[in-house]
C-alpha cells in the first residue's frame, strides 16, 4: 500500500499567470499533481504547460491526442499536461489534467507522464495523453504551472500537489 500526503493546494485568484509549489520535500518517492483549471484567453481552450525548477531546457514529450473525431500524435521539446477549458469553451467547465513524477528525488533523469482532458458542450474536445522525460538528475523541488497563450488562470483554477509514500500502511493524510 502507498500513502498520499496533501503537499500544498492551491486556488488562482482572478489574474494569477502561474501557479508554483516551490520547496518541495524529498520526503516522498513519487509526486502527483490533480489540476482542476480554465484559461481566461479568447479561446475554446488553452495548453496547461509547467517547468521544474526553473528549467526551460532538456525536455522531451511525447503526445497522443483525440479531439472527438480524429487523433493525432507528436513530439517535442517542451511539457504539457494537456488543455483546458478557454473563455470561449462552455460557461463554467474547467479542464481537468494529471501529472505524475515516480522517483522525483532520485538522482537519475526524470520520466513522467500526463493526461489532460478539456471539456466543452460542443462537437469538439481535446483529450491527451503525454510521456515526458526531464534529462537532469536534479531533485525535482519546484513546479510551475502555466498556460501556453500566457494568459491568466481563471478564478476557482486550482491544483493539488500530492506526496506519494511507498510501502506505508495506506490512506490519503494533509498536512
Amino acid at each position: 500500500m502507498s500513502a498520499w500526503t496533501v503537499i500544498q493546494h492551491i486556488e488562482a485568484p482572478s489574474g494569477q499567470a502561474n501557479i508554483t509549489f516551490s520547496s518541495i520535500p524529498s520526503t516522498y518517492t513519487d509526486l502527483l499533481l490533480v489540476v482542476s483549471a480554465r484559461s481566461v484567453n479568447a479561446s475554446t481552450d488553452d495548453a496547461l504547460l509547467f517547468d521544474l525548477n526553473g528549467s526551460t531546457s532538456n525536455k522531451s514529450i511525447m503526445i497522443l491526442r483525440g479531439n472527438g473525431s480524429t487523433v493525432t500524435s507528436g513530439a517535442g521539446s517542451y511539457f504539457a499536461m494537456g488543455y483546458v477549458s478557454a473563455a470561449n469553451a462552455t460557461s463554467n467547465t474547467f479542464g481537468n489534467a494529471v501529472l505524475y513524477i515516480p522517483n522525483y528525488a532520485n538522482s537519475s533523469n526524470k520520466i513522467m507522464s500526463a493526461d489532460g482532458v478539456f471539456e466543452n458542450n460542443a462537437t469538439t474536445a481535446l483529450q491527451q495523453i503525454q510521456a515526458l522525460l526531464w534529462s537532469n538528475t536534479a531533485a525535482i523541488n519546484e513546479i510551475k504551472l502555466r498556460l501556453d497563450s500566457t494568459s491568466n488562470f481563471a478564478q476557482y483554477s486550482s491544483a493539488t500537489l500530492y506526496g506519494i509514500t511507498k510501502g506505508s500502511s495506506g490512506g490519503v493524510t494533509v498536512s
